[in-house]
């Protein structure tokens, strides 16, 4: 590992970051991302994820299955359902960006006086 000059950070390893790109990658759909943000707020099965983010439930399932490879989410049968959840031990760092940043730009679009515009032809 090398050091930041003048910072006295070590940088991470070749393999931490190609694990963090992976995992932002993921995160880069917006379906996605909006998954993790509704289990980040509490567990659900997939048919109340669908209603709540408003896709399809085959979509929202494989979406999850992608997740849950990753290690992003984890599950546990109740009866016949399905629940889906974050691990808070497991998953802190995630949560704690998804959190961080969605809030944060949820809270700046909650305070703009005038709504931003698209220009087009520019």
């Amino acid at each position: 590992m090398a050091t930041a000059p003048g910072t006295g950070y070590q940088d991470p390893s070749a393999e931490v970051l190609a694990e963090a790109a992976a995992a932002f990658g993921l995160l880069a759909a917006p379906a996605r991302l909006h998954l993790v943000w509704a289990l980040a707020q509490g567990e659900s099965d997939v048919t109340g994820l669908a209603e709540r983010v408003g896709g399809a439930l085959p979509a929202v399932s494989q979406h999850l299955t992608k997740l849950k490879l990753a290690g992003l989410v984890r599950s546990r049968r109740e009866g016949r359902r399905q629940v889906y959840f974050v691990d808070p031990a497991e998953q802190a760092a995630v949560l704690d960006v998804v959190r961080l940043l969605v809030g944060r730009l949820a809270e700046r679009e909650a305070s703009a006086v005038v709504p931003a515009r698209r220009l087009r032809g520019l």
